[in-house]
């Protein structure tokens, strides 16, 4: 492997439902008991999530040794309480009553000034970290990826059924999560500067209350030297979200190594795009990242591995990337088994014992 290799971290969100499969309020509780062996375990904007984070990772196995123990942890701490930690972009049960937010002065105050926003848009999601050299290489990371933001969101789509329904949508998540001004697909910057204006103009008009509130699908990480993907739905799987990890990083590899200027799709039509990928999902069809045309996403997924070959093979990531998309295509992503399972009987119910951790397991 390159001594130059990027390194990458992935965050996970989750919901934390009782034994009946509803939201329960003890997400900071099993936050604070679960024991840390490594990674990071945090407090979420509502009472009814956690979210893990993974270290520095090298390798796809490193990446998958520690998402596991982390799920794990919190599993544990949430079966101690009777609750259940669960892998889901959106909501599967209709709730009667509106989460609680997590009491920190931040989250009241977001809670306060976007009102039904904060309360509504519960969902979970998976972002991956790739390191950077300085914030002008990130700039230049996320007007390069961006044709390529639609196909990402089919590999961890994995929020069709919310509030007791087919929603029709892989990744509804996704489209819950754009009620908040600062989401969505970033524009076309061209330069830092561009990105800061934007902004420090969302801050004075007070769509944003602070920089950590910028929530397009990629931006630079006010905490870390990286670059953060935040598009994609909490994977159903590890393995999911370490593939994830993985073909974001050899992507960035393979843009960092070209010389090709961005392209100038426009944020109108990319919003379309990945509307429509938030729609099929994995099974369906795709705007493919060069031409803009639909294509069987799966296909279009392929031609992003080959797209990025060269830098998963430097990493040695390269047969982990095929075997992994080999298998959601055989079996379906998250979305596509969600739905499967909720046809069975109509009982969203069976949707959070299909995705649902079990304690103790760390294979």
């Amino acid at each position: 492997m390159n001594d130059n290799v990027l390194t990458f971290g992935v965050e996970e969100e989750f919901f934390v439902v009782g034994r009946d499969g509803h939201l329960s309020p003890s997400g900071d509780a099993v936050v604070d008991a679960a024991e840390e062996d490594q990674g990071e375990l945090q407090q979420e904007l509502t009472r009814s999530q956690a979210e893990s984070a993974t270290g520095v990772c090298t390798t796809h196995d490193e990446a998958e040794r520690q998402l596991t123990a982390l799920r794990a942890d919190l599993a544990e701490a949430a079966a101690r309480r009777g609750c259940r930690l669960l892998p889901s972009g959106s909501v599967p049960l209709a709730e009667t009553t509106l989460p609680a937010i997590t009491p920190k002065p931040r989250y009241e105050r977001m809670s306060e000034h976007f009102g039904a926003t904060a309360r509504t848009s519960h969902t979970c999601g998976c972002h991956v970290h790739i390191a950077i050299p300085d914030r002008e290489t990130g700039i230049r990371v996320i007007d390069h990826v961006r044709p390529f933001l639609p196909v990402l969101l089919t590999v961890t789509a994995n929020s069709a059924i919310c509030d007791g329904y087919d929603t029709g949508y892989a990744s509804w998540r996704y489209q819950q999560w754009n009620r908040w001004p600062s989401a969505g697909s970033p524009p076309l910057f061209g330069s830092l500067d561009h990105y800061e204006s934007v902004v420090d103009a969302w801050l004075r008009a007070g769509a944003i209350l602070d920089r950590a509130m910028v929530y397009w699908d990629v931006r630079l990480s006010e905490k870390q030297p990286t670059v953060e993907f935040r598009l994609g739905d909490v994977a159903a799987t590890v393995g999911e979200a370490v593939l994830f990890g993985v073909l974001i990083r050899g992507l960035v590899g393979t843009i960092l190594a070209s010389e090709e200027r961005p392209s100038k799709l426009s944020n109108e039509v990319l919003r379309a795009q990945i509307w429509r990928a938030s729609r099929e999902g994995l099974s369906g069809r795709c705007p493919h990242f060069r031409t803009g045309d639909l294509a069987p996403a799966s296909d279009v997924l392929g031609d992003v591995v080959a797209f990025a070959a060269g830098a998963l093979a430097e990493t040695g990531d390269l047969d982990f990337v095929r075997d992994g998309c080999a298998r959601l295509t055989a079996e379906g992503g998250g979305a596509d088994r969600q739905r499967a399972r909720f046809e069975k009987r109509r009982r969203p119910e069976d949707v959070v014992d299909l995705l649902a951790v079990t304690p103790n397991s760390r294979d």
